[in-house]
């Protein structure tokens, strides 16, 4: 199992404190750093202050050299999708081609009424969100000299030149995550490279994982050929002593974090991702809520990425 790193900038963090993090994961070789695309924090002041996902990516893509970048996930509703294709297939030229989109239709309501974006309803989202990934692929997939039109009701497109090209062929790698019962499932199977359930149990993940793998069969494409992955708060200690104090230091309990994270003991997390890689999963995305905590990743690099 490959174990990635996932961060939440928009809770506080600097572009230097996430540099920090991306170097660091990249030295001790986790596979990917990821950030949330979000403007406003889930509590706290969020000091100091939201920072743009795609800026911050552009900014670490040319300050690292190997680990892949990417968002966990970019909202539908913040960005045009010609403009979001031109933006990720900046950061895949300029990182060499290690950049991922993962996008989704956007939930948190109050990040934006307090940035002045629309919010439509959920339906909307929805429709929105499956113009911007026909767009979006679209666009990058179209051979060079031709031109892309789409005649979508959100986002028509006419005789676009369809770049730039993203470095990778025929495009960067999509994620698209979730656990909703029907649009999710065929929008995944359709475009999606990766299908990742975020903070969610055993028991849900082989079930949402049936689902897409369903609608994938429904459209006659191999499960096989998706990337199957969760997303889980990390919280380890050597000891403990030590498992508690990084719980106590992102404000979480030590037996809840074993229940609805990967908390506990180096092997604790071990024998947790490997319940998961049993339903199937191939990554998982380690949320690291304490930035300033380099040595949890040393921990997890040393005594649990060996064993997964």
């Amino acid at each position: 199992m490959e174990l990635r790193i996932f961060t939440e900038p928009q809770q506080g963090a600097t572009y230097d404190d996430l540099l920090a993090v991306a170097l660091k994961a990249e030295e001790l070789g986790f596979g990917a750093f990821f950030r949330s695309d979000h403007y406003l924090t889930m509590g706290g002041d969020g000091l100091p202050g939201p920072s743009d996902a795609w800026v911050t990516l552009a900014g670490l893509a040319r300050e690292t050299s190997t680990i892949r970048l990417g968002t966990m996930m970019t909202s539908a509703t913040f960005r045009h999708p010609g403009p979001l294709a031109i933006s990720v297939a900046n950061v895949d030229q300029m990182s060499g081609g290690r950049v991922e989109l993962g996008i989704g239709a956007g939930w948190f309501e109050q990040e934006h009424t307090a940035y002045g974006l629309p919010f439509p309803s959920t339906g909307e989202r929805f429709d929105r969100f499956e113009e911007q990934l026909a767009v979006i692929t679209g666009l990058w997939e179209t051979p060079p000299g031709e031109t892309f039109s789409y005649a979508g009701t959100h986002y028509p497109v006419t005789d676009s030149p369809a770049l730039p090209k993203p470095v990778q062929s025929p495009r960067p790698p999509v994620l698209i995550g979730g656990r909703g019962k029907k649009r999710t499932p065929a929008l995944a199977a359709r475009y999606a490279d990766e299908f990742n359930l975020p903070f969610v149990d055993e028991e849900v993940t082989a079930a949402q994982f049936a689902r897409v793998a369903a609608a994938c069969e429904a459209i006659e494409r191999d499960p096989a050929t998706m990337t199957w992955s969760n997303a889980l708060v990390l919280c380890c200690g050597a000891d403990e002593a030590e498992y508690a104090r990084r719980a106590a230091a992102i404000g979480r309990e030590p037996d809840e974090l074993r229940e609805n994270g990967l908390g506990g003991t180096p092997q604790e997390v071990v024998d947790k991702l490997g319940r998961f890689a049993a339903l199937g999963a191939d990554r998982a995305y380690l949320q690291v809520l304490d930035l300033t905590d380099l040595d949890h990743l040393a921990l997890v690099a040393a005594e649990v990425m060996p064993h997964v």
